[in-house]
């Protein structure tokens, strides 16, 4: 489970983590991207680095 923030809806939504799409930022940071089970907007989230 990964929690986001939807800023449409103004809350916190946990997603699991096969509904997300996971990213890397050009800066190499690792990111993941889903859309709010709710109201449907787009959600993202930085993740920390792995070690």
């Amino acid at each position: 489970m990964i929690t986001f923030y939807c800023v449409k809806c103004r809350a916190k939504k946990d997603v699991d983590e096969e509904k997300c799409e996971k990213v890397t930022l050009k800066n190499g940071r690792p990111a993941a991207k889903t859309v709010c089970p709710d109201c449907g907007t787009g959600m993202f989230k930085i993740l920390p680095k792995s070690a």
